[in-house]
């Protein structure tokens, strides 16, 4: 999503290669497929990170289905706070699974062909689950704000039916306003480079190929970026502003400590997803001098959400936590605190 702060990078790091074919008329052909790079300027070495990739990716893979699964099995659990944390866990394992298997066998067996419909399926696929990681963190920050502040209607108005129309509202808005990216991608005329230095298809990244002008490609990835992740970062903020408000009056300081650790699994992962996106983006500037740091920090915040969300939920959770030891066996009774 913030590859449109460091595009230049990308136009400056992207080369001609010969496609195979005599071209006189460079405006009447079209490559058929992409070479993904990989990592710039480490190529010889970069086969290296494929080892904590790999680990990262597997711990995604793990941690998330055990979160599905203590859910799905432990009643206690069956709760809309639950149900939005599987749902995440369910995003999460989307969102590495749309980039770490191609990432793996570029590193592993050089398959750097990337056909044109698979490239623009990943840009989909990448600006719709990070849309929708978003849209859920918006949603869990709206069930503590009602159970925190009103806590004596939350039972009424955030039921499962509400985490139904939430989350069916979020898939609809992102995958709506998300079509056009891929589109107007496929729309462009890519007639002479298709080499990109990434190990995968950011949106600009592979527009900026593109032998035609790509205006309507920049405007809209900003309009998205605004309109999707911007709003979404503005309520969440608001919505945990309101709730240290209301904390904050409470006269009783045990009544102060119960209710901010309620919530603060929730803000530690919102404040690590949203700074990483303005780290992010703030790196572009190092592409020059590093291009692989750019391409390496996005990666990783595609990949490291996934891993961390499940250790700190199950980790400040005592009720998950419980889940999991009875899940595999690790003890016949836990008792809650």
């Amino acid at each position: 999503m913030t590859e449109l702060l460091w595009a230049d990078a990308e136009n400056k790091t992207s080369h001609d290669m010969d496609i195979g074919v005599s071209i006189t008329n460079s405006s009447g052909f079209q490559v058929s497929e992409f070479i993904l790079m990989g990592f710039p300027g480490i190529h010889d070495w970069q086969h290296w990170l494929s080892l904590p990739l790999a680990l990262l990716y597997l711990l995604a893979l793990g941690a998330n289905l055990s979160i599905i699964i203590t859910i799905h099995h432990e009643p206690m659990l069956h709760e809309p706070m639950y149900h939005l944390l599987g749902i995440l866990a369910v995003v999460d394992i989307g969102l590495a699974t749309t980039i770490m298997p191609k990432i793996l066998a570029i590193l592993w067996f050089d398959a750097k062909a990337i056909s044109l419909p698979e490239c623009f399926a990943q840009i989909y696929a990448i600006h719709s689950f990070m849309c929708m990681e978003s849209g859920i963190f918006l949603c869990m920050a709206v069930d503590r704000y009602m159970a925190i502040c009103y806590p004596l209607q939350y039972p009424s108005i955030v039921t499962e039916a509400f985490v139904f129309k939430a989350t069916l509202s979020m898939v609809l808005r992102n995958c709506s306003l998300t079509i056009p990216v891929p589109v107007l991608a496929a729309q462009r005329h890519y007639c002479s480079r298709n080499e990109i230095d990434h190990c995968l298809c950011s949106n600009l990244g592979v527009t900026s190929l593109a032998c035609d002008d790509i205006t309507i490609n920049r405007f809209y990835q900003l309009a998205l970026v605004w309109v999707v992740v911007g709003s979404d970062m503005g309520l969440v903020f608001a919505s945990y502003s309101l709730i240290i408000r209301s904390v904050l009056r409470l006269n009783s300081a045990k009544a102060t400590s119960k209710a901010l650790n309620t919530c603060s699994s929730h803000l530690i992962l919102i404040l690590f997803f949203y700074t990483a996106i303005i780290v992010v983006s703030v790196t572009h500037l190092a592409g020059r001098r590093a291009p692989f740091i750019p391409v390496l920090l996005k990666v990783l915040h595609i990949v490291m959400p996934p891993a961390i969300n499940p250790m700190v939920y199950a980790l400040r959770t005592q009720e998950l936590r419980a889940g999991f030891q009875k899940l595999f066996g690790l003890g016949e009774h836990v008792s809650r605190k």
